[in-house]
């Protein structure tokens, strides 16, 4: 059975759920979503004798989600992780993350690797550094209405996507899945959710009770906090300018999906490049019919990737 409690990192109070013992696992949410993202990861991780906490993350869901802009920078979030690893009486654990959650947990690997038995991104791989703060080139590669550029208009993407939340959930989650339409730029002088179909009738990975609960989860701190996260890009790059050409040297394990929109970002062959940054990459997962939200789309596939790499360490 799933617990739910609350801890204290880095002067935050924040929510996890938990279960089982054993080795700790990390699951890292992404956006916009939250630690329920992983509730088909549990139970197969717990018995295969794993202890695996899924924390709501900085700004989301249960968690504090402080004022500031720059309270969610790329150091925050690490810090957040490593003061949850302290916080649950543990000295190392496996980090696995999810969009957003790629990122921190690749550089919760690269900072900390002492603390880190091994690492899995899903969806978002590791980046190379940019040669210049990433909204500029972003813009220019994809134009004014590409999502990252739209999030960074304080106040105006935040009061989209609360508006209905239920009706947010339900286009954002079936437009970016395997089986969806989704655009990664607002319509031209509309929203980021104009772009996304109205939804009728849910596919079948996806329940009304699934969109219920991330909206009652969404009511408390509503969408800044996590869209902060996005506020700080620019602020990541020049932080993180001492690991330009570190590696990351911990196991590692990379899961995307074949109709991830998130593969439209970058080169297409991104795939042949992971080596250069992951030097001991342990396996790469390709999910066939897979959109962006693969530990809920093809959760089995998802879990046999995970269970594949945890057995390897």
């Amino acid at each position: 059975m799933v617990i739910h409690r609350e801890v204290s990192v880095n002067g935050l109070t924040m929510h996890i759920a938990e279960q089982g013992t054993g080795p700790l696992v990390l699951l890292l949410h992404g956006f916009p979503e939250s630690w329920y993202s992983w509730r088909h990861q549990f139970q197969p991780l717990v018995e295969a004798g794993y202890r695996v906490v899924a924390p709501d993350q900085r700004g989301y869901g249960g968690t504090d989600a402080p004022s500031a802009v720059d309270q969610y920078t790329i150091m925050h979030l690490v810090g957040d992780v490593i003061g949850l690893i302290d916080a649950l009486g543990e000295q190392q654990a496996v980090v696995v993350g999810h969009d957003w959650g790629a990122p921190i947990a690749w550089n919760t690997a690269l900072m900390r690797p002492d603390l880190v038995r091994g690492v899995v991104g899903l969806s978002v791989p590791p980046a190379r550094r940019a040669p210049a703060p990433p909204l500029g080139l972003l813009e220019k590669r994809f134009g004014p209405d590409f999502y990252q550029i739209y999030f960074q208009r304080t106040g105006v993407a935040d009061a989209e996507l609360e508006r209905d939340r239920h009706d947010t959930f339900r286009r954002f989650l079936v437009a970016a899945s395997g089986t969806g339409q989704v655009s990664a730029s607002a319509a031209a002088g509309g929203g980021f959710l104009d772009r996304m179909p109205k939804v009728e009738t849910l596919p079948s990975w996806l329940t009304e009770q699934d969109i219920d609960t991330f909206a009652e989860q969404y009511a408390r701190n509503g969408f800044t906090g996590p869209l902060n996260w996005y506020r700080n890009i620019d602020r990541n790059w020049e932080l993180t300018a001492p690991w330009a050409t570190a590696k990351i040297t911990v196991p590692s394990y990379y899961i995307t999906g074949e109709r991830d929109v998130v593969r439209t970002f970058g080169a297409p062959d991104f795939l042949d490049h992971l080596p250069s940054m992951l030097t001991d990459l342990r396996g790469v997962r390709d999910i066939a019919g897979s959109g962006h939200w693969m530990q809920q789309e093809y959760p089995a596939e998802v879990n046999a990737g995970l269970l594949e790499f945890l057995k390897g360490l």
